[in-house]
């Protein structure tokens, strides 16, 4: 992506609220939380805000790309040193050399994509190309689920808000019944030379704002711009087995690219509600077992719930304890390689709060029996015997 001037004037750190030295991750929350403060949805009838979510979008569709970043960086770097506001000192920089003066229209033309070379002002420059296509923003949403509808997969249709396409004149900005014309001015390169004393560079025409065409009628609807901020459904598949806090990426769903270039995409994190019963542990689902005392003494045949509305039985082996886990398989959450996760039945056993007599009556019989030795001999077996 060729950089544009608009980076040298506009600091996107600045608008995120970063340093320039925050990683992506800082970017991404920092984008985040910005765009929820600031979103349509969130601000009803707010100009501001609506203009505020914007700059954010378009600070993180620079910053947010590790090469746009670079390029933006870099240019904000050589703006810094001066070489926007006239001569520029050579060595290492475009069209420069050491010692002397450094042509600003070869440094320009170098990071702006035109070429070097004088021309007449007003002129097309040789070589200038128009403004590239660019990939339009990716849209954010959020779809909340169920825990049985994460592991079997869904079709939904989710509300998004941001740049879209107008509808009246399907992008191109003109009326309904007209077209954009080619700029005269600089033959529809989006860039004329502009000659300063000894310097020439290329510049934005003026007359076409560096769209490369005019339009004379503009449509009412968009005026002119060939979008609008609108809501609008997406419908989105979800796939069986998806985890919290995964994203889905829609692809060509997002914002419209502009000079012919790409929509985004949209990305939709998904938010898995707790279950009662079940958990998830990777492909696999867990579920916690109570026992009562006289079933982990004994053994006991237990049924337990699975998480498609069925049910198994297993077998409890006499003398389990708390803790021991049981593998179901082919009862837990889809794989993406295909297959199943299994369902993980861990034991816990109940220790009642309140006794009845005849309970209390039975466990005082049974502490009679117990053993209280084969618990002193199994803490303290080759230790110190306690004082």
């Amino acid at each position: 992506m060729a950089p544009q001037r608009e980076w040298l004037e506009k600091d996107y750190y600045r608008v995120l609220g970063v340093s320039k030295d925050a990683s992506a991750e800082e970017l991404k929350k920092a984008y985040r939380k910005l765009a929820r403060e600031n979103h349509p949805d969130a601000n009803p009838g707010d100009a501001s805000a609506e203009q505020r979510f914007k700059e954010v979008g378009e600070a993180y569709s620079v910053v947010g790309d590790e090469t746009k970043r670079r390029e933006y960086d870099e240019l904000r770097r050589l703006g810094a040193s001066g070489f926007a506001g006239g001569g520029v000192r050579g060595g290492g920089f475009p069209g420069g050399a050491p010692g002397g003066e450094a042509d600003l229209g070869d440094l320009l033309g170098h990071l702006f994509g035109a070429q070097g070379g004088a021309a007449q002002p007003g002129a097309a420059r040789p070589g200038a190309r128009r403004r590239r296509a660019t990939r339009g923003p990716d849209l954010h949403a959020d779809v909340h689920l169920t825990f049985e509808d994460a592991l079997a997969g869904v079709r939904t249709t989710l509300r998004v808000t941001g740049d879209g396409t107008c509808e009246t004149c399907a992008g191109s900005g003109a009326a309904p019944g007209t077209s954009p014309r080619t700029c005269p001015m600089c033959s529809g390169r989006g860039q004329v030379a502009v000659d300063q004393g000894p310097f020439s560079f290329a510049q934005p025409c003026q007359s076409c704002g560096g769209n490369g065409s005019i339009i004379d009628n503009p449509c009412t609807t968009c005026s002119g711009s060939g979008r609008v901020v609108k809501p609008r459904q997406l419908t989105v598949k979800i796939p069986a087995g998806v985890r919290d806090g995964a994203v889905i990426r829609a692809a060509g769903r997002g914002g419209p690219g502009t000079g012919g270039g790409p929509a985004g995409d949209v990305l939709v994190t998904v938010h898995v509600e707790p279950h009662p019963v079940f958990g998830r542990k990777g492909d696999d689902v867990t579920l916690e077992l109570p026992l009562t005392f006289s079933e982990a003494a004994l053994g006991a045949k237990v049924a337990v719930p699975t998480p498609r509305d069925g049910r198994r039985t297993i077998k409890v082996p006499a003398g389990t304890g708390t803790g021991r886990t049981f593998r179901i398989r082919g009862e837990g959450a889809p794989k993406k390689s295909g297959g199943t996760g299994d369902l993980l039945v861990t034991t816990k056993i109940q220790v009642p709060t309140q006794l009845s007599r005849p309970q209390r009556k039975l466990l005082e019989e049974l502490a009679e029996h117990d053993d209280p030795a084969a618990r002193e001999r199994a803490l303290f077996d080759g230790q110190h015997q306690p004082s």
